[in-house]
């Protein structure tokens, strides 16, 4: 849900934002909705292979898959910093720091949708 989430995040700003940034406008906002899908696609995979129950368990696999988000994280903006010369890098660390405050609200999503507050 999360994931899908990033995405419709990244095309609806990518369609707004084409409008008055053009094309480099456009393609650095996908690029920035990109670095933050894959990395928590990532991240899902490594959860959803976690088959302890313990605790210890539990954190340790959750640090783990974070690690490896960051990482991705920080390979994935080099690349993209590094590589694409005509970046609008406020589309781009934009529509990432959207994205990736979209995953951290995941906390506050509940599986049941028949909930009602009283």
């Amino acid at each position: 849900m999360v994931i899908s989430a990033q995405l419709i995040i990244t095309v609806v700003a990518a369609i707004g934002i084409g409008f008055w940034l053009g094309v480099h406008g456009v393609l650095s906002v996908l690029l920035g909705g990109m670095v933050s899908f894959v990395s928590s696609t990532a991240f899902a995979l490594i959860i959803s292979s976690h088959k302890g129950y313990s605790a210890s368990d539990t954190v340790r696999i959750a640090l783990r898959a974070e690690a490896v988000k960051i990482i991705i994280i920080i390979i994935l903006l080099w690349a993209v910093l590094k590589n694409y010369e005509n970046i609008n890098v406020y589309a781009f660390i934009g529509v990432f720091i959207v994205t990736i405050l979209a995953h951290s609200l995941a906390l506050l999503v509940t599986d049941n949708v028949n909930n009602k507050i009283n």
